[in-house]
Protein backbone atom coordinates (compact mmCIF):
# COMPACT_ATOMS: atom_id res chain seq x y z
CA UNK A 1 0.00 0.00 0.00
CA UNK A 2 1.30 3.52 -0.93
CA UNK A 3 0.25 5.82 1.96
CA UNK A 4 1.22 9.83 1.37
CA UNK A 5 2.74 11.69 4.51
CA UNK A 6 3.28 15.29 3.00
CA UNK A 7 3.46 16.79 -0.28
CA UNK A 8 6.42 19.30 -1.02
CA UNK A 9 4.30 21.73 -3.14
CA UNK A 10 4.29 25.25 -1.30
CA UNK A 11 0.89 26.85 -1.71
CA UNK A 12 0.98 29.54 -4.53
CA UNK A 13 -0.81 32.18 -2.15
CA UNK A 14 0.12 31.32 1.17
CA UNK A 15 -3.38 31.18 2.73
CA UNK A 16 -4.65 29.16 5.57
CA UNK A 17 -6.53 25.96 4.45
CA UNK A 18 -9.57 26.92 6.98
CA UNK A 19 -12.17 24.99 5.29
CA UNK A 20 -9.81 21.70 5.10
CA UNK A 21 -9.36 21.83 8.69
CA UNK A 22 -12.35 22.59 9.38
CA UNK A 23 -14.08 19.57 7.16
CA UNK A 24 -10.96 17.52 9.23
CA UNK A 25 -12.60 18.65 12.74
CA UNK A 26 -16.12 18.13 12.23
CA UNK A 27 -15.54 14.51 10.50
CA UNK A 28 -13.21 13.58 13.59
CA UNK A 29 -15.59 15.01 16.22
CA UNK A 30 -18.56 13.36 14.09
CA UNK A 31 -16.68 9.98 14.45
CA UNK A 32 -15.94 10.34 18.23
CA UNK A 33 -19.44 10.78 19.01
CA UNK A 34 -20.18 7.81 16.72
CA UNK A 35 -17.58 5.92 18.28
CA UNK A 36 -19.09 6.51 21.53
CA UNK A 37 -22.51 6.10 21.40
CA UNK A 38 -23.84 2.89 22.30
CA UNK A 39 -25.65 0.66 19.70
CA UNK A 40 -28.69 1.89 19.34
CA UNK A 41 -28.00 5.42 18.91
CA UNK A 42 -25.24 4.41 16.62
CA UNK A 43 -28.15 2.41 14.66
CA UNK A 44 -30.44 5.78 14.45
CA UNK A 45 -27.04 7.37 13.12
CA UNK A 46 -26.84 5.61 10.65
CA UNK A 47 -31.21 4.82 9.63
CA UNK A 48 -31.15 8.79 9.31
CA UNK A 49 -27.57 9.98 7.68
CA UNK A 50 -26.15 7.20 5.70
CA UNK A 51 -26.95 6.73 2.07
CA UNK A 52 -29.30 4.00 1.50
CA UNK A 53 -29.10 3.81 -2.51
CA UNK A 54 -32.63 1.40 -2.78
CA UNK A 55 -34.35 4.38 -0.81
CA UNK A 56 -32.66 7.30 -2.92
CA UNK A 57 -33.14 5.08 -6.23
CA UNK A 58 -37.01 4.93 -4.64
CA UNK A 59 -36.44 1.30 -4.42
CA UNK A 60 -37.17 0.81 -0.58
CA UNK A 61 -39.16 2.41 2.33
CA UNK A 62 -37.40 5.51 3.29
CA UNK A 63 -36.62 5.02 7.11
CA UNK A 64 -34.97 8.17 7.60
CA UNK A 65 -36.34 11.77 9.26
CA UNK A 66 -34.81 13.26 6.75
CA UNK A 67 -35.92 13.34 2.54
CA UNK A 68 -33.62 10.48 0.94
CA UNK A 69 -31.67 13.38 -1.13
CA UNK A 70 -30.28 15.23 2.16
CA UNK A 71 -28.08 11.98 2.86
CA UNK A 72 -26.39 12.16 -0.24
CA UNK A 73 -24.60 15.18 1.76
CA UNK A 74 -24.81 13.78 5.68
CA UNK A 75 -23.12 10.46 4.70
CA UNK A 76 -19.63 12.03 4.48
CA UNK A 77 -19.34 12.58 7.84
CA UNK A 78 -19.67 9.00 8.82
CA UNK A 79 -17.34 6.23 9.52
CA UNK A 80 -17.32 2.97 9.86
CA UNK A 81 -14.07 2.92 11.91
CA UNK A 82 -10.48 4.43 12.77
CA UNK A 83 -8.82 3.44 9.71
CA UNK A 84 -11.53 4.73 7.47
CA UNK A 85 -11.26 8.15 9.25
CA UNK A 86 -7.75 8.01 8.88
CA UNK A 87 -7.01 7.45 5.90
CA UNK A 88 -9.62 9.77 4.77
CA UNK A 89 -8.55 12.51 6.39
CA UNK A 90 -4.90 12.06 6.02
CA UNK A 91 -5.48 12.22 2.31
CA UNK A 92 -7.29 15.25 2.82
CA UNK A 93 -4.73 17.09 5.05
CA UNK A 94 -1.92 16.29 2.38
CA UNK A 95 -4.02 17.34 -0.64
CA UNK A 96 -6.87 19.67 0.41
CA UNK A 97 -4.78 22.83 1.34
CA UNK A 98 -3.18 22.88 -2.36
CA UNK A 99 -6.45 22.79 -3.79
CA UNK A 100 -8.41 25.03 -1.46
CA UNK A 101 -5.75 27.43 -2.09
CA UNK A 102 -6.41 26.89 -6.01
CA UNK A 103 -10.09 27.54 -6.10
CA UNK A 104 -10.28 29.93 -2.94
CA UNK A 105 -12.00 28.61 0.42
CA UNK A 106 -15.25 29.20 -0.46
CA UNK A 107 -15.44 27.69 -3.77
CA UNK A 108 -13.61 24.47 -2.13
CA UNK A 109 -16.74 24.31 0.18
CA UNK A 110 -19.12 23.68 -2.51
CA UNK A 111 -16.38 21.79 -4.21
CA UNK A 112 -16.17 19.37 -1.69
CA UNK A 113 -19.81 18.65 -1.24
CA UNK A 114 -20.18 18.70 -4.75
CA UNK A 115 -17.83 15.65 -5.63
CA UNK A 116 -19.39 14.03 -2.37
CA UNK A 117 -22.64 13.77 -4.45
CA UNK A 118 -21.39 12.80 -7.95
CA UNK A 119 -19.59 9.99 -5.78
CA UNK A 120 -22.46 8.56 -4.13
CA UNK A 121 -24.27 9.30 -6.98
CA UNK A 122 -22.14 7.14 -9.33
CA UNK A 123 -22.25 4.07 -6.49
CA UNK A 124 -26.15 5.01 -6.90
CA UNK A 125 -26.41 4.64 -10.44
CA UNK A 126 -23.51 0.95 -9.76
CA UNK A 127 -25.66 -0.29 -7.38
CA UNK A 128 -29.59 1.15 -7.25
CA UNK A 129 -30.87 -2.31 -5.52
CA UNK A 130 -28.21 -2.01 -2.39
CA UNK A 131 -30.09 -1.80 0.55
CA UNK A 132 -26.70 -1.30 2.76
CA UNK A 133 -25.54 1.92 3.86
CA UNK A 134 -23.21 4.23 2.12
CA UNK A 135 -20.58 6.21 4.49
CA UNK A 136 -17.14 8.05 4.66
CA UNK A 137 -15.58 11.07 3.25
CA UNK A 138 -14.01 9.06 0.53
CA UNK A 139 -16.02 10.13 -2.24
CA UNK A 140 -15.53 13.84 -1.49
CA UNK A 141 -11.92 13.27 -1.06
CA UNK A 142 -11.25 11.36 -4.10
CA UNK A 143 -12.29 14.88 -5.66
CA UNK A 144 -9.64 16.49 -3.70
CA UNK A 145 -7.18 13.87 -4.75
CA UNK A 146 -8.23 14.15 -8.66
CA UNK A 147 -8.41 18.09 -8.17
CA UNK A 148 -4.72 18.36 -7.08
CA UNK A 149 -3.56 15.74 -9.55
CA UNK A 150 -4.97 18.59 -12.27
CA UNK A 151 -3.46 20.97 -10.78
CA UNK A 152 0.06 19.70 -9.22
CA UNK A 153 0.76 16.54 -11.06
CA UNK A 154 4.36 17.01 -10.59
CA UNK A 155 4.46 18.03 -6.90
CA UNK A 156 6.72 15.68 -4.75
CA UNK A 157 4.66 13.69 -2.63
CA UNK A 158 6.30 12.06 0.19
CA UNK A 159 4.82 8.45 0.75
CA UNK A 160 4.89 5.13 2.55
CA UNK A 161 5.88 2.18 0.24
CA UNK A 162 5.51 -0.37 3.56
CA UNK A 163 7.99 0.94 5.92
CA UNK A 164 10.03 2.90 3.10
CA UNK A 165 9.47 6.93 2.75
CA UNK A 166 9.89 7.98 -0.85
CA UNK A 167 9.58 10.70 -2.48
CA UNK A 168 7.77 10.87 -5.78
CA UNK A 169 5.60 12.99 -8.20
CA UNK A 170 1.72 12.97 -7.80
CA UNK A 171 1.25 11.99 -11.10
CA UNK A 172 2.93 8.24 -10.03
CA UNK A 173 1.31 8.50 -6.45
CA UNK A 174 -1.96 9.36 -7.23
CA UNK A 175 -1.93 7.17 -10.77
CA UNK A 176 -1.44 4.09 -9.07
CA UNK A 177 -4.03 4.79 -6.44
CA UNK A 178 -6.70 5.67 -9.41
CA UNK A 179 -5.62 2.99 -11.30
CA UNK A 180 -6.05 0.08 -8.31
CA UNK A 181 -9.69 1.70 -7.50
CA UNK A 182 -10.79 0.83 -11.68
CA UNK A 183 -8.83 -2.28 -10.67
CA UNK A 184 -10.94 -3.59 -7.59
CA UNK A 185 -14.09 -2.73 -10.00
CA UNK A 186 -12.77 -4.92 -12.77
CA UNK A 187 -11.88 -7.73 -10.27
CA UNK A 188 -15.52 -7.22 -8.23
CA UNK A 189 -13.03 -7.16 -5.41
CA UNK A 190 -14.33 -6.67 -1.90
CA UNK A 191 -17.73 -6.11 -2.31
CA UNK A 192 -18.33 -4.32 0.97
CA UNK A 193 -16.06 -0.91 -0.26
CA UNK A 194 -17.93 1.93 -2.96
CA UNK A 195 -15.10 1.43 -5.59
CA UNK A 196 -17.62 3.52 -7.88
CA UNK A 197 -18.15 5.97 -5.32
CA UNK A 198 -14.52 6.63 -5.29
CA UNK A 199 -14.07 6.80 -9.12
CA UNK A 200 -17.38 8.82 -9.44
CA UNK A 201 -15.83 11.48 -6.69
CA UNK A 202 -12.67 11.13 -8.24
CA UNK A 203 -14.02 11.97 -12.35
CA UNK A 204 -16.27 15.12 -10.53
CA UNK A 205 -12.99 16.80 -8.68
CA UNK A 206 -11.00 15.99 -12.02
CA UNK A 207 -13.77 18.01 -14.16
CA UNK A 208 -14.80 20.78 -11.87
CA UNK A 209 -11.36 22.46 -10.64
CA UNK A 210 -11.23 22.96 -14.53
CA UNK A 211 -14.39 25.50 -14.01
CA UNK A 212 -14.09 26.07 -10.10
CA UNK A 213 -10.68 27.27 -9.99
CA UNK A 214 -9.79 31.09 -9.01
CA UNK A 215 -8.59 33.12 -12.37
CA UNK A 216 -4.94 32.57 -13.04
CA UNK A 217 -4.54 29.08 -11.56
CA UNK A 218 -2.89 27.10 -14.60
CA UNK A 219 -3.84 23.02 -14.69
CA UNK A 220 -0.84 20.92 -15.53
CA UNK A 221 1.29 23.49 -14.15
CA UNK A 222 4.47 21.79 -14.71
CA UNK A 223 3.60 20.30 -18.12
CA UNK A 224 3.17 23.93 -19.24
CA UNK A 225 6.12 24.50 -22.40
CA UNK A 226 8.85 26.80 -21.10
CA UNK A 227 8.91 29.80 -22.29
CA UNK A 228 12.56 30.58 -23.87
CA UNK A 229 15.10 32.36 -22.19
CA UNK A 230 16.06 36.21 -22.96
CA UNK A 231 18.99 36.55 -24.81
CA UNK A 232 21.75 37.97 -22.54
CA UNK A 233 22.72 41.79 -23.55
CA UNK A 234 25.98 42.39 -24.64
CA UNK A 235 27.84 44.86 -22.57
CA UNK A 236 30.72 45.10 -25.27
CA UNK A 237 30.82 48.47 -27.09
CA UNK A 238 32.22 48.63 -31.10
CA UNK A 239 35.18 50.31 -31.48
Amino acid sequence: MVIPIYDEDPLARDTRPYVTYGIIIVNVLVFLFQAGANEQIQGAILQNFAVFPATVADRAENLSVFPPIATLVTYMFLHAGWLHIGFNMLFLWVYGDNVEDALGSVRFLFFYFLCGIASASAYIISAPNMTGPLIGASGAVAGVVGAYLMLRPCARVKVLIGPIPVSLDAFWVIGFWALTQVWHVLAHDQPGVAWWAHIGGLAAGALLVVVMRQPGVELFECMRPQEPAPPLADSSHDR
